[in-house]
This record gives C-alpha cells, structure tokens and sequence, in this order.
C-alpha cells in the first residue's frame, strides 16, 4: 500500500459523492486541460475518491447526470471554463465545483477588467490602453496617448497560456501584432513592456477564509520570453523555487498576491504573474483562477516547496467546492470536516 493511500485512509475521505474531473472544452488551452484534468484524477483515485474524468462536450449535462455527479472538480482552462460561464452553469443545475466563483472567474480571464479594478485598489500594473478589433489606430497615436513607447506588449484581453500575445520591440511588428490578438479576441491589450523578472505567486484559501502564499517561482525563459512553448516543452525553461530574490522583493509579492486573490474575491486556488524591474518594483500581469496541474506546472511546484505533496493539494482545491456546498445548502454531497 502507497503512503500517500495510507495516509488519506488515517485521515478520511473529505467526502463521499462522486467527483466529476471536467476537462477539454472548446478554448484554445484544451490539450493543457486534459493534461492537468487526468493528473487530477489520477490523484483523486489514488486517495480513494470515487472520481470520474468527463470531456466537457455537447452532451455535458447529460454526462453529469449519468454519472450521478456530486461535486465538480475543474481542471478546464481558458474561456469556457475559466471565465464564469462553466461556473454559472454549474450553480444553476445545483452541482458544487472548486475554484472561484463566477464574479471572480469573470474578472480575473478577462486583463482589461483585472487590471481596472486592482489599479482602483492601489496595486500596481503596467500602464497602457486597449484597441477594439476594427479600430483604426495608428502605432504613434496610441503610443502618444497611453504615454507609452516600445517595446510594448500586444495580447488578446482574454486568453491564457501566453497564447496571442507579442512583444513589438520595432514599428513594423505592431499591424501583426495586433492582427494576432485580434485573431483571439475582440479587444487588444496593449500596455508597456516591463524589463525585469518573471515571477509568480500562488495562493491557496482553505477553511475560515485563511489564506495561504507559496514560495514564490521566478521563471527563466529562453530570450526572456515566457510563450506558449516556453510554458508546455520540458527543459525549455528553468524555474527557480524559491526565486532567489532579496528578502523585501519577495515579502511584496507575497503580500501583492494575498492583495490581489482578496481583491479578486478568488476561492481555492490561484495564481498571481508578475514582472519585476531591476529596482525590484513588482507589476501585476495577471491571475489565473485555474492553474495549471500538470508535471511542468508552477502551483504543484510551488506547493512542494511548502511541503505539501500533490495529493494534498488536490484536495484542498477540493475543499472549495466542500465550502461552496454549505455556503450555498446544496445537497449533493455529504462532506466530513476537515482542516483547511
């Protein structure tokens, strides 16, 4: 017997109904969903759950009720499945799911909204402006208008995993640019580019509302950019855990991360990127509300530095869902007490 089932055996099943792992959708992430929605699921069969994997499709609703769903554990990425609607589909037919909520899923996929409402609550982000796809602006218009010079950063205003986005470094880049985010989403993100380091900060929320900051990963990317390949090929990137910045740097990020999952109204999990410059000034690039759980992810990471395994962090996610169901009085599950 595995220590990790001996251990969940001591401890008990933190409840009885059958997970549903939802996974795929429609977004342009569906290949990183699978990977992190059948990792999870291993997990949760290797801790004795009675856990299902489900391919979120046209028959979805169907699918749940087959298979006499309790509780929905999310591992779906991108729009769809981390902007809201998966989640207010999931509180109409009555099932809890981990993760936040629909207000907290919907602000923090979509940059425009994230960075509007953390710069009302003071904390840093890059300056910039949007472009609406079909808007006809000129390069040094926009630039002179949002105070802005180049490099700067072009990406779509919701999408994940790095995908759109482009670094214009010279004048002739920014109609592809553009066109590239536009090809993603109605409107374009276009802010400063910010030289420095790419860090970021996880944050878990467990029982009573206690927040808990992992150590923060600082990611090294070949040419400094962290894309698509970057993020998903093994050894393309280095990761460094704890990041080895000076002792002030990093209780800032701590405490901008805890800012920004509050301000958020974020549940379970989630993820804070940041830049930050040569003086050691952070600016936030944006949540993930849905990180990642896959062998190259940065929460599993960052939450090993923490001592915790990731059979343990799968289920405190799953105990977001647990706290979702008493909240709201929904009946589905038969949940034990644990600690958060």
């Amino acid at each position: 017997m595995s220590k990790s089932l001996m251990k969940q055996q001591a401890r008990g099943r933190l409840t009885e109904a059958r997970i549903g792992v939802l996974m795929g959708g429609w977004s342009s992430e569906r290949d990183i969903s699978l990977k992190t929605g059948r990792a999870v699921h291993q997990a949760l069969v290797r801790l004795g759950y009675d856990a299902v994997p489900i391919e979120v499709g046209d028959r979805l609703l169907e699918d749940l009720n087959s298979h006499k769903i309790g509780i929905a554990f999310l591992a779906l990425h991108g729009s769809g499945g981390e902007d809201g609607t998966m989640q207010g589909f999931l509180e109409t037919v009555g099932i809890p799911y981990t993760g936040s909520g629909v207000l907290a899923s919907a602000m923090g996929m979509n940059k425009i909204v994230t960075k509007t409402v953390l710069a009302s609550s003071g904390i840093p982000v890059p300056p910039g402006s949007v472009v609406t796809r079909g808007a006809a602006v000129s390069l040094p218009t926009l630039l002179r208008k949002a105070k802005l010079r180049l490099p700067i950063v072009v990406k779509p205003a919701s999408q994940g995993s790095t995908i759109g986005v482009t670094i214009v470094r010279r004048a002739a880049e920014w109609e592809k640019a553009l066109a590239t985010a536009h090809h993603y989403d109605e409107e374009a993100v276009v802010e400063a580019f910010i030289p420095g380091r790419e860090v970021t900060v996880a944050v878990l929320k467990g029982t009573a509302g206690k927040l808990k900051v992992l150590p923060a990963v600082e990611i090294v990317a070949p040419d400094g950019f962290y894309d698509f390949a970057a993020k998903y090929q093994k050894g393309k990137t280095t990761y460094l855990c704890p990041a080895p910045l000076p002792a002030r740097t990093v209780r800032t990020l701590e405490d901008l991360g805890h800012r920004v999952f509050s301000v958020l109204r974020c549940e379970g999990a989630a993820r804070v990127d940041f830049r930050v410059t040569p003086e050691g000034r952070p600016y936030v690039l944006e949540i993930n509300t849905v990180p990642g759980m896959t062998e190259t992810s940065l929460l599993p990471m960052a939450a090993a530095k923490a001592g915790i395994d990731y059979e343990r962090l799968v289920e405190w996610i799953l105990q977001s869902a647990l706290d979702r169901a008493r909240r709201f009085g929904v009946t589905r599950t038969r949940e034990q007490a644990v600690e958060g």
